[in-house]
């Protein structure tokens, strides 16, 4: 098979991937490689605008396995606690959906449930970027990787990431504090207005939505089917199997339905009669003409929760936390704001024209892990979801834990903290 189909050729696959973003594709690559036939349902372009995967900043390896939820997140966790302008943004909004997620939220702010989830995340994330590798090694597909430095702005918040770099160290990240000078050696045409940065040689990163199509590309060649502009409409249900997918392009029959449709995973299970704990957090990216004194490597600007990666000769600067609906409209206050605090950090920084300005929905769960695995009542139903702002560095290790849940293998990854069912609900 080359290039996108509308229709699938396949009326009954062993497995149906819906979602074919980043995870979606790796469940496939996974699956495929046991030997079932798979079949992909991506509703947009693949790597296009509605992806996740579009214009985020692609960063992988062992940075920002700290989970969301964590104990100084516990007071912003009120709808309308910050402002609008602010890295960390609630709407105010009449919302059964979301007063339950953010209950549940508040929960896992503790100091062990975050420990727990860090060890969990940083896992996955050494395993995924082992797989990484070799996806990239064997194909020849690019990823950098000069590793990333971590800005600070202020004292305060220099002072409370040193406290951390031990504890970080013992968990498995390369962490370290960058003495003075050092920051000038490794970006010697940058200059930083900052208080101090830690340096971690495992930043890595991939240039989206480049990955994706590629991706896409190497999968079709393995013999999986990739049906671009899809979209699910309906479960058919017998004897607590799904027998049937109507689609927008017509019915299959598979063996095996998983659902990785990212932000909309939500909305697709509740198809099939199963709640899951989902809530889309608003990202932007704003990608520019590389300015002269980029860095470049990618900086992470953290009280600002903002990140910048080269891309050629681009310069993507991204972030923001808001949970506001699935809109995703961008807005061009927050993407003013991008570039502000890219300046406040980098205040050398050239004016450059903008390129693209960008919105994207990530899936989040309340204590920061991704679901994955059996969810309902359904015996051929999986779950593969929820990786927040970091699912690009996760998704190598879920594809491989359905990969081995499917083929009756011994899970390389726990799958009992990631279950769907933790929160309740019908995702048992």
């Amino acid at each position: 098979m080359t290039g996108d189909q509308d229709t699938p050729v396949r009326a009954d696959p062993d497995v149906v991937v819906i979602g074919g973003g980043v995870v979606g594709l790796w469940c496939a690559h996974q699956v495929r490689r046991r030997g079932a036939t798979v079949t992909v349902l991506e509703r947009g372009e693949l790597g296009g605008p509605q992806s996740c995967s579009h214009g985020n900043t692609g960063f992988v390896g062992t940075h920002g396995a700290a989970p969301l939820a964590e104990p100084g997140m516990l007071a912003l966790a009120v709808p309308g606690a910050t402002d609008p302008d602010s890295p960390w943004y609630i709407a105010p909004r009449a919302d059964a959906d979301l007063a339950r997620w953010l209950e549940q939220f508040r929960r896992a702010c503790s100091a062990d449930a975050s420990a727990a989830g860090f060890r969990a995340l940083i896992g996955m994330k050494k395993r995924g970027l082992a797989l990484l590798l070799e996806l990239c090694a064997t194909e020849r597909i690019a990823l950098e990787s000069p590793g990333i430095v971590l800005a600070f702005k202020t004292a305060a918040g220099f002072d409370a990431a040193r406290e951390t770099v031990e504890r970080t160290v013992a968990g498995g990240v390369p962490l370290r504090v960058l003495d003075p000078g050092e920051l000038d050696v490794l970006e010697p045409k940058s200059v930083f207005d900052i208080h101090g940065a830690l340096y971690n040689p495992e930043g890595a990163y991939l240039h989206v939505p480049d990955f994706v199509v590629e991706f896409g590309r190497v999968l079709r060649d393995s013999g999986v089917e990739i049906c671009a502009r899809t979209e699910v409409t309906d479960f058919a249900v017998r004897e607590r199997n799904i027998v049937r997918l109507n689609t927008t392009r017509g019915e299959l029959r598979p063996g095996t339905v998983v659902v990785a449709a990212g932000a909309w995973s939500a909305e697709c299970a509740r198809l099939a009669g199963v709640d899951l704990a989902l809530q889309p957090i608003k990202g932007h990216s704003v990608t520019v003409e590389r300015p002269p004194s980029a860095p470049r490597r990618p900086v992470l600007l953290s009280e600002a929760k903002v990140a910048m990666v080269p891309l050629g000769d681009r310069l993507r600067i991204g972030g923001q936390l808001e949970l506001t609906g699935m809109s995703t409209e961008v807005s061009e206050r927050r993407i003013r704001a991008l570039l502000r605090t890219a300046r406040e950090y980098l205040p050398a920084l050239e004016q450059t024209p903008i390129l693209q300005s960008w919105s994207g929905l990530r899936p989040c769960t309340p204590d920061s892990l991704p679901l994955i695995g059996p969810a309902g009542d359904l015996r051929n139903l999986l779950i593969a979801t929820g990786h927040g702002h970091i699912g690009m560095g996760l998704a190598p290790a879920t594809g491989e834990l359905i990969g081995q849940l499917l083929a009756g293998e011994q899970p390389r990854t726990d799958p009992i903290p990631l279950r769907p069912s933790r929160f309740g609900g019908s995702a048992t």
